[in-house]
């Protein structure tokens, strides 16, 4: 469920690009990544740095493609993200210490140090590719098949990855 509420601001993204433009398509995504994380406060919900990080980047990103009409703008944004997320999760082990992955999944999943090191990089690994993807599509198609990728390609890579590290970590599990 979090998974697709994480989406509704593309998929909102998506139906007022496909009724209107790309402009008013950003609005509609900062508007609803700000209604979004006003929702969650009001329901006293922990906000985690990947969601503050991810709304910073859509009311930059979206605010420049708006304030300069200029749709590269927004293209650039997923990319940024999944460079920064990439970034983040290999500062944070290998600058810090720190496996963000473990911090967010520890609780719910008993593995051992090496796996969790593997889904940290397998993690990193596929917001970079996801990072380069956007890039190419948003270079090398229209503006139209960018906008229906971000949502139906960036959402399927998604579960697919999901899927397969499910799979991997199944083999891995301690039953407590």
């Amino acid at each position: 469920m979090k998974l697709l509420l994480d989406f509704l601001p593309i998929v909102l993204f998506f139906v007022a690009f496909k009724v209107y433009d790309i402009y008013v398509a950003t609005g509609v995504a900062i508007a609803a990544s700000l209604l979004q994380i006003a929702w969650m406060k009001l329901r006293g919900q922990r906000i985690e740095g990947m969601q503050w990080t991810s709304l910073a980047i859509i009311c930059v990103f979206g605010g420049m493609t708006l304030l300069f009409h200029d749709e590269t703008f927004i293209k650039w944004k997923p990319t940024v993200l999944y460079t920064a997320f990439a970034a983040a999760l290999i500062a944070a082990r290998y600058g810090f210490g720190r496996n963000l992955i473990q911090g967010v999944m520890g609780r719910q999943v008993s593995l051992e140090a090496p796996i969790w090191d593997r889904l940290n990089l397998a993690w990193a690994a596929f917001f970079a590719v996801m990072a380069v993807v956007n890039v190419f599509v948003a270079y090398r198609f229209t503006t139209e098949t960018w906008v229906s990728f971000k949502l139906f390609g960036s959402l399927g890579l998604t579960i697919l990855f999901i899927i397969a590290q499910a799979a991997y970590l199944s083999r891995h599990i301690h039953e407590d």
